[in-house]
């Protein structure tokens, strides 16, 4: 069920979802929108730049692919980490953050679809953050020269046990 959404009035750097309640099983995120250069966005949960974070990406551009594995990256992680998106075509992003109120190191999944008018860019991950306390935050961060556009939406769900 939605927990909060935002939709961009102004470009901005950073969405940040905080005070989450540990109501729920697992958080999911899913932003839909454009950033106005650069498109990589860095996940931050409950603000930790510490060196806990790890991941590996799988890329598709229907003809080319490529992975890539991160470990104790400091600054978050990325997850729109394959550049080529269109600064005025809306992409689509998920991410599910599995277990986020356990006291157990937590795990993530992440998709990306981008469409460039008759190409584009799949990308899926997988990850984990090393960390055991509950995550109350969640910060999606534009890449070094990006911004979130005006009308980018980020809904943050939280899902229930079966």
């Amino acid at each position: 069920e939605p927990i909060a959404t935002t939709t961009l009035g102004s470009t901005t750097n950073t969405i940040t979802f905080s005070s989450i309640a540990a109501t729920y099983t697992d958080l999911r995120v899913v932003t839909v929108g454009t950033m106005t250069a650069g498109y990589d966005a860095i996940l931050r949960l409950n603000g930790s730049a510490g060196a806990l974070y790890s991941g590996t990406f799988l890329r598709g551009n229907g003809s080319a692919a490529s992975s890539t594995t991160i470990t104790n990256a400091s600054s978050g992680i990325y997850y729109l980490n394959a550049g080529g998106y269109s600064a005025t075509i809306p992409f689509l992003t998920e991410i599910d953050i599995l277990s986020y109120a356990s006291s157990t190191y937590k795990s993530f999944l992440t998709k990306l679809s981008g469409d460039l008018n008759g190409s584009g860019w799949v990308v899926n991950s997988v990850g984990v953050y090393k960390d055991t306390a509950a995550i109350t935050s969640v910060s999606l961060i534009a890449g070094s020269v990006a911004v979130w556009s005006v009308g980018t939406t980020a809904t943050l769900y939280g899902i229930k046990a079966a």
